[in-house]
């Protein structure tokens, strides 16, 4: 998210902030994944192992933000393009006040390198308000990206309300922005693959 001046909008596992606010998701195992192992602590989102060829986005981690403002991310999204699945999870606390968390479904993965690009559409929110906090408004069944720079000593992070600051806005299918959040820790791995290409026939 964005970091803004006033805090906003909390999900699930990740938390995300636009001025000063953040925001987190979690993602889970997609359909057809092999057994499932134990959720990682406090996100309710499942790893699984997979041995077929393809893209995945896994981990959980924490955004570097100041004292009192808490934003973490969960992922576990295989499989490529818009054949993938699994969950997210966000979720942002402000000052012991205000926060909460959202969760849903992936739809879209692709990975380039180091780096993923995933959407999901919301499936769950429980949030809180408080007076002089923003709103977060009605936002299940809404689709939102997530951007993951697996950078190994410090990822990060980007997401498709960088702008307007609260995850409000339905985006296509793997669109996001740059991952321009750091993680003050916590793990993200991306694994990169793509098909086969067709060589061209005379």
């Amino acid at each position: 998210m964005p970091r803004v001046r006033r805090p906003f909008v909390a999900v699930t596992t990740a938390l995300a902030v636009c001025a000063g606010t953040a925001l987190t998701l979690g993602a889970a195992a997609p359909a057809g994944a092999a057994p499932e192992t134990a959720p990682r602590a406090g996100t309710g989102v499942r790893t699984a192992s997979h041995t077929t060829d393809e893209p995945s986005l896994t981990g959980a981690g924490k955004l570097q933000r100041r004292p009192g403002d808490d934003v973490h991310f969960a992922f576990n999204a295989h499989g490529f393009a818009d054949k993938a699945s699994g969950t997210f999870y966000v979720s942002h606390h402000m000052d012991k006040k205000w926060g909460g968390y959202f969760k849903g479904r992936i739809d879209c993965l692709l990975t380039g390198g180091p780096v993923a690009v995933a959407t999901g559409v919301v499936t769950e929110v429980k949030f809180t308000g408080a007076p002089g906090y923003p709103e977060l408004g009605d936002i299940k069944g809404k689709r939102f990206g997530f951007t993951v720079l697996d950078d190994g000593r410090k990822d990060r992070l980007g997401y498709s309300w960088a702008i307007d600051g609260l995850p409000q806005n339905s985006v296509g299918k793997c669109e996001s922005s740059a991952p321009f959040e750091t993680l003050a820790k916590g793990d993200f791995r991306v694994r990169h693959w793509l098909p086969p290409r067709q060589t061209a026939r005379d």
